[in-house]
């Protein structure tokens, strides 16, 4: 598009000259500071979100914590909750937990 102009040259419009480093290298360059690990702190001291905001973000991950624990008693709670069958695999894994459960009670460790 800048070869189209009829106001001055080619020159004009290209950055070419201005430019210090290829974009090969930009690409390449690591950015500074840009995802560094653990560097959002739930309890951070300067963290600017409201009360409200950091109940929810605790609330949500109550629940999630508890939904892991419910799926390793029932593997195939997950599916139930969210109104889908269960998986074949998530089947199995019910069948050999409640087998294990009886050979326990047989042996009378539980």
């Amino acid at each position: 598009m800048s070869g189209t102009s009829s106001v001055g040259g080619r020159g004009v419009y290209e950055a070419g000259d201005q430019r210090t480093v290829k974009d090969s290298e930009v690409n390449e360059a690591e950015r500074y500071k840009e995802g560094q690990p653990h560097s959002h702190l739930a309890n951070d001291s300067k963290d600017e979100r409201s009360i409200a905001n950091k109940l929810a973000r605790e609330e949500k991950a109550r629940s999630y914590r508890q939904e892991a624990r419910d799926s390793q008693m029932d593997p195939t709670l997950p599916a139930k909750k969210h109104g889908n069958e269960p998986s074949k695999g998530a089947k199995i894994d019910a069948e050999i937990q409640q087998e294990e459960e009886e050979m326990l009670k047989k042996k009378g460790i539980k």
